[in-house]
C-alpha cells in the first residue's frame, strides 16, 4: 500500500472510492489490500473483526476485471463491506452469532442480505465481532463481548469508552476505517446505539424493508439488518442495495411499493428548511450536562438551518419493562428454526442443545452465564397467550406513540438522544431510526448502568413506518450543517 493510499483511505467515502476506480486511479484489489493492512495494523487494539475473508483479494480482482470488460454494476462495485457475525454467507467465513458453540459453522447458503450485496458487486471483507447471541444470552453480559471473539473496544478510547450494543464490532471497525462500511442488526438499539458511541451514521430500517432470512434471530417482530457507515450518503447507498421482497421473510411483503433500490435521491440538504421536528423532552431527562448540551446545540443548529422545532412534544413513555415473555417466545421459536436447519455436522440444532453445549464447555462459553437462554428455553407461552401479551405490549405504543405524536403535531420526525432510552417505542413497532454524529463528551459521568458517558454522542431521528426517505433528508441536512465526525486517534 502506498503512503498516498494509506492516507487517502482514512475517512474516504464510497462515492470517492467509486469515482477513483472508474477513473482508473484505484482498483478494488488495492482498496481491499489497504483495508486488510489496516486491520492487521490496528484491530489487535480493537478486537472488532472475527475473521477476514480469505477470498477477498481474489473476488476484488475478478470485480476489477469485470469493470474493465463489462463496466460497473453500480455504486457498490468493488467496495469492501463487513458483515455482523449473525448474517449467513455461503463462503469460507463462519457464522456463529459470536458463540464458541458455532465457531466452526459455515452456512450452506447466503442470507438474503449477503446475496443482495454480492449482486451489487460488494466484496464481503469479513465478519465483525458482536455481543454473543445479539446480547440475548445473559443479563450480565457486557457490551461488545462474545465467547468466540472476546470484547470489542471503542476506537476513540479502547478500554475506556463504552462501545455499546450488539453490532459493536461492525461499528468499531467502520469508525476505525477498517472497512468502507458494515451491516449490523438491531432488535432494540443494536445499530443506533453503537453508531452513537462510535461517531457513525446508523440506519435501523422499518421491519420488513430488509429481509431477515439467513440472519440468526431474536425477535421476528423487531429484528432488522441495517447499515453502519461514516456518512449519511454511504448509509443511504448501502440501504438501497439491501431492500427487496423475499419469499422467505413474509414481513418484506409490507415493503411493496414503499421501498427504493436507491435512496441517494433523498440526500436533499434543502429539505431541512421546511422540516418540522418534535422534541420529546421526557427522553432527555436522564442526560448528564455534557450530553444535554450536545442535544441543545443540535436543536439550535436545526433551528438555524430553517427547521421548525416543536418543543416539547409528549411521546408515549414506557410504563413497563421490556416484554421479556413475548420476546423470549419469539427468540426460542426463531432460534430453534435457525439451528434446526444447520448441517448435521453442527454441534447444536436447538436452544436446548446450545444450553447443554455451554454447560459442557463452561470455561470457554459461560464467563457471564446464560440466564437469558435458560429463561427463553423455559418459556411456556402458548401461541394464543403470546399473541395476547404482544397485543397488550404493543397497544399503548400504537395508540399513543410515534404515529399519534407525528400526526398530532404535524411533524416530519422526532429528535431523540442517541442512547437506547427513547428507542424502545420505535423498536416495538418496527419503526425506522437514523443516528448521526452530534458531538463529543470530553468528560462524561458514570451512568446508571455503570457505563461512562464520555466520548462520541449522536442524535437520532425517528419517524413512521417506511419514512426512511424523510429521515434521510433530515439526517443529511443535519450532518452537512453539523460536520461533527472525526476519525479516532489510533496512531
Amino acid at each position: 500500500m502506498t503512503i498516498e493510499l494509506r492516507k487517502w483511505i482514512i475517512e474516504a467515502d464510497i462515492t470517492a472510492m467509486q469515482d477513483a476506480m472508474e477513473a482508473g486511479s484505484l482498483t478494488s484489489e488495492q482498496l481491499v489490500q489497504a483495508y486488510l493492512e489496516r486491520i492487521e495494523q490496528y484491530d489487535s487494539k480493537l478486537n472488532s473483526i472475527l475473521e477476514v475473508n480469505p477470498d477477498a483479494i481474489r473476488i476484488a480482482r475478478e470485480l476489477d476485471r469485470e469493470r474493465r470488460e463489462q463496466g460497473s454494476r453500480g455504486k457498490l462495485h468493488g467496495i469492501p463491506i463487513l458483515l455482523k457475525d449473525n448474517i449467513d454467507t455461503r463462503d469460507s467465513l463462519h457464522t456463529s452469532g459470536g458463540s464458541v458453540a458455532l465457531a466452526g459453522s459455515i452456512a450452506e447458503a447466503d442470507s438474503f442480505v449477503a446475496a443482495k450485496l454480492r449482486s451489487a458487486g460488494v466484496v464481503i471483507l469479513g465478519k465483525a465481532n458482536m455481543v454473543e447471541w445479539s446480547n440475548f444470552m445473559s443479563s450480565t453480559m457486557p457490551a461488545g463481548y462474545s465467547s468466540r471473539g472476546g470484547t470489542v473496544l471503542n476506537p476513540y478510547g479502547p478500554g475506556e469508552l463504552f462501545v455499546n450494543g450488539s453490532s459493536s464490532g461492525s461499528a468499531a471497525a467502520v469508525a476505525a476505517n477498517l472497512a468502507a462500511a458494515a451491516i449490523g442488526t438491531e432488535t432494540a438499539g443494536s445499530i443506533v446505539g453503537p453508531a452513537c458511541s462510535n461517531f457513525l451514521v446508523g440506519i435501523k430500517p422499518t421491519v420488513g424493508l430488509v429481509s431477515r432470512s439467513g440472519v440468526i434471530p431474536i425477535s421476528w417482530s423487531q429484528d432488522t439488518p441495517g447499515p453502519l457507515a461514516r456518512t449519511v450518503a454511504d448509509a443511504a447507498i448501502l440501504l438501497g442495495a439491501l431492500t427487496g421482497i423475499d419469499p422467505d421473510d413474509s414481513a418484506t411483503l409490507a415493503s411493496e411499493n414503499r421501498s427504493f433500490a436507491d435512496y441517494t435521491p433523498f440526500l436533499d440538504r434543502g429539505f431541512i428548511k421546511r422540516a418540522r421536528i418534535g422534541v420529546p423532552r421526557h427522553y432527555y431527562k436522564h442526560l448528564d450536562a455534557e450530553r444535554l448540551a450536545i442535544m441543545e446545540e443540535a436543536i439550535a443548529l436545526l433551528k438555524s438551518s430553517g427547521a421548525v422545532i416543536v418543543d416539547p412534544v409528549k411521546l408515549y413513555v414506557e410504563q413497563q419493562d421490556w416484554n421479556n415473555d413475548a420476546i423470549c417466545y419469539e427468540f426460542k421459536h426463531g432460534l430453534n428454526r435457525y439451528l434446526s436447519r444447520l448441517p448435521a455436522s453442527a454441534p447444536i440444532h436447538s436452544l436446548k442443545e446450545l444450553i447443554e453445549f455451554n454447560l459442557d464447555h463452561a470455561e470457554a462459553a459461560l464467563r457471564y452465564g446464560q440466564d437469558t437462554l435458560i429463561r427463553s428455553e423455559e418459556n411456556g407461552l402458548t401461541e394464543q397467550v403470546y399473541r395476547q401479551k404482544k397485543q397488550q405490549y404493543d397497544e399503548p405504543a400504537r395508540t399513543q406513540g410515534i404515529d399519534y405524536v407525528i400526526d398530532q403535531y404535524e411533524l416530519d420526525a422526532l429528535l431523540l438522544p442517541g442512547d437506547v432510552d427513547g428507542m424502545y417505542v420505535a423498536a416495538r413497532l418496527g419503526y425506522p431510526l437514523i443516528c448521526v454524529p452530534a458531538g463529543y463528551s470530553a468528560h462524561g459521568v458514570i451512568d446508571r448502568d455503570g457505563d461512562s458517558t464520555k466520548g462520541p454522542f449522536g442524535v437520532v431521528f425517528s419517524g413512521k413506518a417506511f419514512s426512511e426517505p424523510t429521515l434521510i433528508r433530515i439526517a443529511y441536512g443535519f450532518e452537512q450543517a453539523a460536520q461533527r465526525r472525526f476519525p479516532p486517534p489510533l496512531d
